[in-house]
């Protein structure tokens, strides 16, 4: 790459970082508020607000990085415009191919990076999410266990805790057991805490409380007070080996060669429709990088600015995501649409290219305009 080529390159380098890291902070902090709630009511410690968000970001980070460089191409092109830096270098001689040759090595940057995220970052990150996620709903007893509110964790249990207090410390507590209906039991404790046990289950163990049990042959109330008893709750929790994963959860082996379960069965078309949306959202990088530059690139450069060329840019990539989003959406019901998956941005990139290729660098001065060969 030669020195005005770097020059380039750089500022396009800066611009992505910068609307990437400003569009991610963002994102996240509007994510991060569908978290708040779940944490504060369950008095989980902030740290798992900040875990949460991190996996999150590169989900995040996948979704605005066509945007952000197809931004920064438009900025930083726009800018050189303006200051008439392109027309020095055009009248220096430097074909329109070159001045494009920052941008799009840029696109074929965020190509790897793409790849790089949907291939690995994004599935690992988003099945840990998931998993954490899991984890903090059904093995924190002291999570799903709401003060002054009768609680219902597993089918056939319920239980009211007066306040929560401390490091997941109950007090007051009533419990009703009707897991096995022909012994419903029902349990009171001052006070009580939710454990995990070595097997990974959870219970709650109660403190100086009472055990009442109705017998159904005598009709006698059976009461015994107890100083600890250890409330079992099981079956509240699964084994996340065994839970389905979803498809923003699989890696692209996965997707493409669905396994033999009855779910996989029956969603499989959903299932290999991902995997190709994986391999092709990455095109869609170099796309925008492509079409902006034959946009703001193509034909001579006017003193009264390129917001038409803006303009088109932003409506033909605008056009371009409608396209792709309508053609995944049919995929999942068709997978005789997934050729066109690949069709739509590899179409997009080879038709910029030869726009840019095709154009000629010296036109006729037209009004309002300055070409390299004017005096």
């Amino acid at each position: 790459m030669t020195s005005i080529g770097g020059y380039i390159f750089k500022q396009l380098a800066l611009a992505t970082l910068f609307v990437a890291g400003a569009l991610t902070l963002l994102v996240s902090l509007f994510a991060s508020l569908r978290l708040v709630e779940f944490i504060v009511n369950r008095g989980l410690p902030i740290t798992v607000l900040f875990e949460m968000s991190g996996l999150n970001l590169p989900r995040f980070f996948a979704v605005i990085l066509p945007i952000a460089i197809f931004a920064a191409i438009l900025v930083v092109y726009n800018k050189l415009t303006n200051d008439s830096e392109l027309i020095v270098m055009r009248a220096a001689g430097i074909s329109q191919l070159a001045l494009a040759r920052p941008g799009l090595i840029l696109g074929v940057l965020g190509l790897l990076v793409g790849y790089a995220l949907q291939l690995y970052l994004v599935p690992a990150s988003t099945y840990a999410f998931k998993l954490q996620q899991h984890n903090y709903r059904n093995s924190y007893g002291s999570v799903l266990l709401q003060e002054q509110r009768f609680n219902t964790p597993v089918p056939g249990l319920t239980i009211y805790v007066r306040e929560r207090s401390g490091e997941g410390e109950l007090r007051g507590i009533f419990a009703h057991d009707s897991r096995d209906p022909e012994r419903p039991i029902t349990y009171t404790a001052e006070r009580g805490t939710a454990t995990q046990t070595s097997e990974g289950g959870t219970r709650v163990v109660l403190f100086s409380g009472s055990q009442q049990e109705v017998n159904r042959e005598s009709g006698r109330l059976i009461l015994f007070n107890f100083d600890q008893y250890s409330l079992d709750l099981s079956l509240l929790n699964q084994d996340p080996a065994a839970r389905w994963r979803e498809p923003e959860e699989r890696f692209i082996g996965t997707l493409l060669r669905p396994g033999d379960s009855l779910a996989d069965r029956t969603y499989s078309v959903q299932l290999i429709a991902e995997g190709h949306r994986r391999l092709t959202n990455p095109l869609q990088i170099l796309a925008f990088a492509a079409v902006a530059l034959a946009a703001l690139l193509s034909g001579d450069l006017n003193r009264r600015g390129q917001t038409g060329r803006v303009l088109m840019a932003i409506g033909l990539i605008f056009a371009l995501q409608v396209s792709a989003l309508g053609l995944f959406s049919v995929s999942r019901r068709s997978l005789a649409i997934v050729p066109l998956l690949y069709a739509l941005p590899i179409g997009a990139i080879a038709g910029s290219i030869y726009w840019l290729l095709r154009n000629p660098r010296h036109r006729p001065a037209a009004t309002g305009t300055i070409s390299p060969s004017a005096p």
